[in-house]
């Protein structure tokens, strides 16, 4: 029996990096169609199902015009025809998008003759729903284009395993939560080593800190039951198609208790045997902010 077409939606915020992730999909060895009419989605699907084209990406966004009921009628009949699919969304800080915009001399698709913020502000609203429904969002924010590319060949590497994949990104409550977080977890309930004068310098990634951290009453086990409770989720993850999660860790600055946890929680992921099989990788976003 033939393996199902894997189709993969891409759309999200102009200027957050399609174009890079459309190049990084072809590499993959994905069929990539850029710029399609959201009305013609669903026929296409139709017409590629059982050809030889085990993965394909769409690129839909606002440049084909009708773009929000277009797309969403579209997802609907896909849903109805009961078609494999799933939605990626780009995102990223309007201050990211602005730099970017003013850094090519590029207007923003819905600016007009207003300012770039304003053209920013009209396609947030007017996507909101649509990233609300999208089954992964990659915050672009603070990647360079090589990061970008590695963040798409983990998700969607050809010939990934049938499990989920964990992407544990420590964080700093300081310079605010992730926007691509799927789940969030506060660890300012342990003790902090910024107030041990010699683990202050340090980060979670050293040993000293780890040991402090995860020796603190109660972390162990919390950790612990974090990991029973993620494997848990895993198989109805699985069972709606959701391949990819996001768990977003945080402290005050980022720095020390939520890298710890992080690089713990990773590692027993990936130590412990369930019936879903969970690949994760820690990131730590704020690392070096200080």
């Amino acid at each position: 029996m033939n393996k199902p077409q894997e189709v993969l939606i891409l759309t999200g915020m102009s200027g957050a990096g399609r174009s890079t992730v459309a190049h990084a999909l072809e590499d993959l060895g994905w069929y990539v169609v850029d710029n399609l009419p959201a009305s013609l989605l669903p026929a296409l699907v139709a017409q590629t199902d059982g050809a030889k084209i085990p993965s394909m990406a769409v690129v839909v966004d606002v440049r084909s015009g009708q773009f929000f009921d277009d797309l969403n009628s579209s997802l609907q009949a896909l849903s109805l025809n009961k078609a494999a699919h799933r939605l990626l969304f780009l995102d990223a800080t309007d201050q990211a998008l602005v730099q970017r915009f003013e850094s090519t001399r590029r207007p923003h698709p819905l600016q007009g003759s207003d300012r770039i913020v304003d053209g920013i502000a009209r396609e947030r609203t007017r996507l909101e729903d649509l990233r609300s429904r999208a089954d992964v969002v990659i915050d672009t924010s603070n990647l360079n284009v090589h990061q970008l590319e590695k963040r798409v060949g983990e998700i969607f590497a050809a010939g990934q395993s049938r499990g989920v994949r964990v992407n544990v990104l420590s964080f700093g409550y300081k310079y605010g939560i992730p926007v691509d977080a799927d789940l969030l977890l506060d660890c300012r309930f342990i003790p902090n080593p910024h107030w041990v004068p010699n683990l202050r310098p340090l980060t979670g990634l050293s040993e000293e800190v780890s040991e402090h951290v995860l020796s603190s009453p109660g972390v162990g086990e919390f950790v612990d039951s974090y990991v029973s409770l993620i494997h848990q989720m895993a198989e109805g993850y699985l069972r709606e198609g959701k391949t990819y999660v996001t768990l977003a860790v945080g402290c005050t600055g980022g720095k020390h208790r939520s890298v710890a946890i992080s690089e713990a929680i990773a590692a027993r992921l990936n130590a412990v045997e369930g019936k879903v099989v969970i690949e994760a990788y820690a990131r730590h976003r704020d690392v070096g902010r200080e």
